[in-house]
């Protein structure tokens, strides 16, 4: 599997690199973002995961984000970023990364968040044959919503939407389970394996990220709805019932 990372700090770049390839990769480093653009556009096979650093010189992380972003909607894509602050981590996801990790960072931490990555990306893009023959390439919901499973794709109102590996996987699992109560543990347990490195609230992003796109208000959702103190219910045909107000998303203390 292709890796690029991205960071303009030589030591650790290279140091990421020597643990990567241990672990199998074929690693390219890139020390601005320029040049992480260029090299991602021209692979030859394409990088499947970015390592990205969001303080680089001439481009920052997030531009670089937005790029990869558009140019594959499939690439996995991990921050590695000193910022801690969580403007921070929401303007990461709004780019389309699928994780964050701040600096300092345990080594295994992020060994294990690629692994999860990863083969969470060979699940999805290569599915046994049974599964081939039942999943749907699209669904539609709502108020003409579809969904396109093949491409990363979200259509609503007229609009094109790539979304992310991870956000393609939830809404896949809400859409799985529609009117069915999901606790926060029970996602985190099915579409992130129950990493330690994930809390409630990583949820409640993603959520809130797909509620940006999916739903007419996202103050009053409709179809990605909160259930106070457990998770979250989706519903593909709401009625007059069906919608809540976005202040019930936090977990219970």
């Amino acid at each position: 599997m292709r890796m690029m990372i991205v960071e303009d700090e030589d030591a650790l770049a290279k140091g990421l690199k020597f643990n990567f390839e241990q672990e199998g990769f074929e690693v390219a480093l890139a020390g601005d973002g320029t040049t992480a653009v260029r090299m991602f556009e021209e692979a030859s096979p394409p990088f499947e995961i970015v390592i990205l650093d969001l303080m680089l010189p001439g481009m920052s992380g997030y531009e670089v984000c937005r790029h990869l972003r558009q140019r594959d909607a499939r690439v996995s894509i991990i921050v590695l970023s000193a910022r801690t602050m969580s403007e921070d981590r929401a303007m990461a996801f709004d780019a389309g990364t699928d994780q964050y990790l701040s600096k300092p960072f345990a080594l295994p931490e992020l060994l294990s968040r690629v692994r999860n990555l990863t083969e969470r990306r060979r699940i999805m893009f290569s599915p046994s044959e049974d599964s081939k023959e039942a999943a749907p390439v699209t669904m539609e919901f709502g108020d003409g919503i579809v969904i396109n499973f093949d491409r990363f794709e979200l259509s609503v109102r007229g609009a094109t939407h790539a979304l992310t590996t991870t956000e393609m996987q939830l809404l896949r699992y809400f859409t799985q389970h529609p009117d069915k109560v999901l606790s926060r543990s029970q996602i985190m347990h099915d579409v992130w394996g129950d990493s330690a490195a994930f809390g409630s609230r990583t949820i409640d992003n993603f959520v809130m990220r797909l509620r940006k796109l999916i739903e007419t208000d996202p103050t009053a959702p409709r179809h990605l709805l909160s259930v106070r103190g457990t998770g979250y219910r989706f519903v593909a045909k709401p009625t007059d019932g069906d919608h809540n107000a976005t202040e019930d998303d936090s977990p219970p203390n």
